[in-house]
């Protein structure tokens, strides 16, 4: 092909094509359409990144440890299995004389999936001695139970109470208000086992 065919059809595509994205642009989504678009998307909170990150992220070491000891006890295979969701603590500690306190970090599934991090702390007063470790998980029954933990303002009442297990045994909890919590002891002593007064914070992955 002749050289300078080949120069004027190179100018004659810097000069057109940039008039063809100019006219598209104009006929299908103009600039005002252009910039409301991006705020609805920013508004409703679409975020293609973030939404990648949370579906990638895993539960902790820690957390999947803990679950498989739960996930052991048979008696607790017709919670995992209709369940919405749950709340797995791997370590809480608590101790104390006279008042006595009890904090630890956990992670919280829907469906299977984890889908962010809860701290529990919890104060009580009355008789109690000495110190415990333990993993502690709660199941929710249905969507509500579950939304009502993840606003991050769960609480359980002064006289709420946990079954607590050991290894090898079998374990069972009624629901309360659409909850059921179970206690694995890992060693220790204390006189005092409640679960009244704990509290929760929650954060979405």
């Amino acid at each position: 092909m002749n050289l300078k065919i080949i120069k004027k059809s190179i100018l004659i595509t810097i000069l057109i094509f940039p008039q063809y994205l100019a006219s598209v642009k104009s006929s299908n989504l103009n600039e005002i359409q252009f910039n409301d678009l991006s705020d609805q998307l920013l508004i409703s909170g679409w975020k293609p990144s973030s939404d990648k990150n949370r579906k990638d992220k895993k539960a902790s070491d820690k957390t999947i440890k803990a679950l498989n000891k739960f996930k052991k006890i048979s008696s607790l295979k017709t919670y995992f299995k209709k369940a919405r969701g749950y709340a797995v603590f791997p370590n809480v500690g608590k101790g104390g004389i006279g008042i006595g306190g009890a904090r630890g970090k956990g992670e919280v599934f829907e469906k299977g999936k984890v889908i962010g991090s809860t701290t529990l702390t919890q104060v009580s007063i009355g008789f109690q001695l000495g110190g415990q470790a333990f993993s502690q998980i709660i199941f929710f029954k249905d969507k509500k139970s579950l939304e009502r933990f993840t606003e991050g303002n769960f609480e359980f009442g002064a006289s709420a109470s946990a079954a607590l297990i050991s290894e090898g045994a079998n374990a069972s909890s009624d629901y309360s208000d659409g909850v059921a919590v179970l206690t694995f002891s890992k060693g220790g002593l204390m006189y005092e086992a409640s679960i009244g007064g704990q509290k929760f914070s929650y954060e979405e992955y």
